[in-house]
């Protein structure tokens, strides 16, 4: 089951940031979640199989999955606040904000910048000018766009008035 998980996050039906909320297991990616259900599952099957026998047998697998879904239940609960969805910035976050350029240079074709988000991290980013612009180490610029398919920060130069 856990292998039939992820080929379906390689074949895209499902994203690894994905939560299981359609089994009530929400807040955490379902990779994790499944991966618990599926694991406890099996090992109450395993021994279920092992301690009933006769007509009790059928109650095995229902008593796995009840058991697995439980135990995931509880086993996510203190996971639940690592993955809150609002804690999490993102790309956009940058637009807009003045970057220090770490690299020799950025130019069309290569750059790093350092920029800070709103709550204090900082993080280098892949940075590029537009134009003829070129920005030397240290510089300061302005990240105005970001190019998906590049994955990448347009900056253009900025000069504070100090």
């Amino acid at each position: 089951m856990v292998v039939v998980y992820w080929l379906a996050v390689i074949t895209g039906l499902f994203g690894v940031e994905d939560d299981a909320a359609w089994l009530g297991l929400g807040g955490v990616p379902a990779g994790i979640t499944l991966s618990f259900l599926i694991a406890v599952a099996w090992m109450v099957s395993l021994v279920g199989s092992q301690v009933m026998s006769g007509d009790l047998l059928i109650a095995v697998p229902f008593a796995a999955v009840v058991g697995g879904w439980l135990a995931a239940r509880g086993l996510l609960l203190p996971l639940r606040p690592l993955f809150r969805a609002g804690d999490r910035s993102s790309r956009a976050d940058f637009i807009g904000q003045m970057c220090v350029i770490r690299t020799g240079e950025a130019t069309p074709d290569f750059g790093q910048a350092e920029v800070s988000a709103a709550d204090g991290a900082s993080a280098i980013v892949q940075v590029r000018t537009t134009g003829l612009d070129r920005l030397d180490r240290g510089a300061t610029g302005l990240i105005f766009d970001y190019d998906k398919d590049g994955e990448f920060f347009l900056v253009m130069p900025y000069e504070s008035e100090h």
